[in-house]
């Protein structure tokens, strides 16, 4: 019988440690190297593993960790010996089968692209055009409730109560009226109203909510100008881009919460803090609400040159900076350019009287804030 077959004691200096994969005992065993690995402890039953299931497992260095196939998952045997590792090692042919190979490397580093570069294509591409597919789907109750949200939301941002005087409410109610009509919006649900902050801003919520804030009614010398601004908004509404941007940055938590009807929450808060305060359209969504903005106020027998000059008035030359409405459009000078080019006789009724335009304007109260 050759020397590897030979059954005797393998003899360690130090102690080999077994674990039997069913309780936490750490055991000290002695080897016997012959037709297969025999593990003995004192007064226990002998523990048999065929070498051609012995498999290395992973260890600190110094030691020789091994498991095998045919034994329970959690078993390992703990060889501290140099020598003796070396012995079981010679005998165990299929010891590194497991051990992942350069191909295999090179394998999982080639799925590891594959999947980023999968989840690159899809937000570059799939969430968009998942948005712009699911927007105009939405139901009216679900964009309701998203509004009821967002309106919430912007409230935090803004303070909780709005502009209340009777004469300026109706006139501004006259105006979004106007506008609503002429845009052939069917929303006679739309609730129209201003907020009492500085910051120069509109804005169209889902569900048909127009918002304006005092700052930028306070900068507005005619109701020509403000409505072309409100215009643009109604743009955003009818083509759908609040909606489409809510579900491009809410992403999958808000496609989910669509599926599942819970549609009020985190992904709200997305839209209200980003697609709404920052005005964060895209340049194509932007054009659109401009092309819309000009239709609407032709229709109406009006200009829409004022509204850009007041554009051009907030922010100056090259857009400027800061919080307002122009966050993320086209440069001003070259939409001022546009409504020029725009620019007809006026052949409409005035959008309000002498008297409605000033109570608009003192719908917050005499003092500017």
């Amino acid at each position: 019988m050759s020397e590897l077959s030979t059954e005797a004691p393998a003899q360690s200096a130090k102690p080999t440690i077994f674990f039997d994969g069913v309780s936490s005992r750490r055991r000290q065993v002695t080897l016997t190297l012959g037709d297969a690995l025999e593990i003995f402890e004192e007064g226990g039953t002998p523990v048999r593993w065929a070498y051609a299931d012995i498999r290395r497992a992973d260890s600190p260095a110094g030691i020789l960790r091994l498991a095998a196939t045919s034994a329970p998952p959690l078993a390992r045997l703990e060889i501290r010996d140099a020598a003796l590792a070396a012995d079981v090692t010679v005998r165990c042919m299929r010891l590194d089968e497991q051990q992942t190979t350069r191909r295999g490397v090179a394998k999982i580093v080639g799925w590891s692209v594959a999947a980023a570069v999968s989840i690159v294509c899809v937000v570059l591409f799939g969430v968009p055009l998942a948005a712009d597919r699911l927007a105009p789907l939405v139901p009216k109750p679900i964009e309701r409730r998203i509004g009821d949200a967002s309106e919430v939301q912007v409230k935090t941002i803004f303070g909780r109560r709005m502009c209340e005087d009777p004469a300026g409410k109706a006139a501004f109610t006259k105006l979004v009226n106007r506008l609503r009509d002429a845009a052939g919006l069917d929303d006679d649900a739309m609730i129209a109203g201003v907020l009492p902050t500085s910051v120069p801003n509109a804005f169209a919520l889902p569900g048909g909510k127009v918002f304006l804030l005092q700052g930028l009614l306070d900068k507005a010398e005619s109701p020509d100008e403000l409505a072309g601004i409100l215009a643009h908004e109604l743009g955003h509404l009818k083509h759908h881009d609040n909606m489409r941007g809510l579900i491009y940055n809410g992403g999958t938590s808000f496609l989910i919460g669509l599926l599942f009807g819970d549609v009020t929450g985190s992904s709200a808060v997305i839209f209200a803090s980003r697609s709404v305060v920052e005005a964060s359209y895209s340049r194509e969504a932007e054009t659109a609400a401009d092309t819309f903005a000009i239709e609407i106020m032709h229709a109406l027998g009006r200009s829409p040159k004022p509204s850009a000059e007041l554009m051009f008035r907030i922010t100056g030359k090259e857009g400027g900076s800061g919080f307002t409405i122009l966050a993320s459009h086209p440069l001003t000078e070259d939409r001022l350019a546009r409504m020029t080019k725009e620019d007809r006789p006026v052949s409409g009724p005035p959008l309000l009287t002498d008297a409605e335009w000033q109570a608009l304007k003192g719908i917050c109260g005499s003092g500017k804030i």
